[in-house]
């Protein structure tokens, strides 16, 4: 079964053994960074750093000023966290030296810095407060951003194919410096409504489907307010948003969403394809319940699959995450073709809630549910012990 580990180009840049220590694990492939999220990040076998923080969302490459003079919106070139002057590069070519094939790994609609210095890009909830890190994907301006960075992040030189993450809406959910809002627990449902837009091109897009933004609005409020009162909301899934919202405003809503997400998905998909070579994969980081927001944006998989190459799924890992691994990885491979890429996405880290110990169980119980490919998140974080766990499962995987 085809493996690949996700890296950074700072675990690889300035550490002469990192390569051969991916390549070791028995991996076939790596999913490197080319446009990445802030983070701050641990290398603990790095030669020359233990941490590494990057300060802002930026491009991992050189973005080509040709294509982005003028404009507004644009990639961030690389900070002097990425050690390189094109760090995707200078990485890549000591993982291809190590046997490795590489693919690009480009996150989208997330991008906290944009939001900060463009406030008229960000989503904006039903009490009106901003969410800087999210760009809403309604904005014919966002849009024409992501579709370009998508393009260009993608097809690096030498990528044999890519991964989009974050290509879809984001939300409340955000791993944020000194976090400060789970002191209300909100469960499934109440994160989707603490996540719908109300700015103006959605407003719009409400009107446009019938209904009134400003009752819509206020029926969110409404819905939350026992929530705040009783101090959290376990409510799952759609039968849970309906629960909260309503079935009418329910059903308004996921519509406008989807139809925004999956035209955007659908057009990013072909903006790489025209950019890259014939041959050249493109696979998605979803989940298949459309309503989802984040990382592994929501699709509908019988949509996307019509475009994309495939997808790759967060799975949990342990005996306890089987549940969760049929939710995910079925409803997509129900609709895989004969060459569809059904990925299942393992953390390996234990200390980020990984299961590296039981990964060979975990994969031999997703190739059963119909998943053909393996991700592992994340060979420059993990530790020792846990990349060793990594190089006993994958023969037995």
């Amino acid at each position: 079964m085809r493996t690949s580990a996700f890296v950074y180009p700072w675990d690889v840049i300035g550490d002469p053994a990192a390569a051969g220590r991916i390549a070791g694990l028995g991996v076939q492939q790596v999913t490197l960074a080319a446009a990445y999220h802030s983070t701050r990040a641990l290398t603990p076998r790095h030669p020359r750093h233990r941490v590494v923080t990057a300060a802002y969302a930026s491009a991992l490459y050189p973005p080509d000023e040709k294509r982005w003079q003028g404009r507004e919106l644009r990639p961030y070139a690389p900070g002097p966290w990425a050690a390189a002057d094109d760090p995707w590069a200078a990485a890549a070519d000591e993982l291809r030296d190590a046997g490795l094939d590489v693919h690009s790994w480009v996150v989208l609609a997330h991008n906290s810095r944009l939001g900060a210095e463009h406030p008229d890009t960000n989503v904006v909830n039903a009490y009106g407060d901003r969410y800087p890190w999210a760009p809403c994907i309604a904005r014919p301006a966002v849009r024409g951003y992501l579709l370009d960075l998508a393009a260009e992040a993608a097809v690096r030189p030498g990528a044999a194919g890519t991964e989009l993450e974050s290509l879809g809406w984001y939300g409340l959910a955000h791993l944020h410096a000194h976090d400060k809002i789970g002191g209300v627990p909100l469960g499934d449902a109440a994160h989707y409504l603490m996540s719908l837009c109300f700015c103006p091109h959605c407003r719009d897009g409400y009107a446009g489907l019938g209904a009134d933004p400003e009752e819509l609005a206020a029926a969110v409020r409404t819905a939350m307010a026992p929530v705040w009162a009783a101090g959290g909301s376990d409510a799952a899934g759609t039968a849970g948003i309906e629960q909260l919202l309503g079935e009418r405003w329910t059903d308004l809503t996921l519509t406008w969403r989807t139809q925004t997400a999956g035209s955007l998905q659908e057009q990013a998909v072909a903006a790489v394809r025209s950019a890259a070579a014939p041959g050249f994969q493109v696979l998605m980081h979803a989940d298949p319940a459309a309503y989802r927001c984040g990382a592994n944006a929501g699709v509908q998989p019988a949509r996307i699959l019509g475009h994309a190459d495939g997808l790759v799924l967060p799975c949990p890992g342990g005996p306890g995450g089987a549940a969760g691994r049929e939710a995910v990885i079925a409803p997509v491979a129900a609709h895989a073709a004969a060459h569809t890429v059904v990925a299942a996405n393992f953390t390996v880290v234990s200390g980020m809630g990984g299961s590296p110990g039981t990964l060979a169980e975990d994969a031999a119980h997703a190739v059963g549910l119909g998943a053909t490919q393996l991700r592992l998140y994340h060979a420059g974080l993990a530790a020792d012990d846990d990349l060793a766990a990594v190089r006993a499962a994958l023969p037995a995987g």
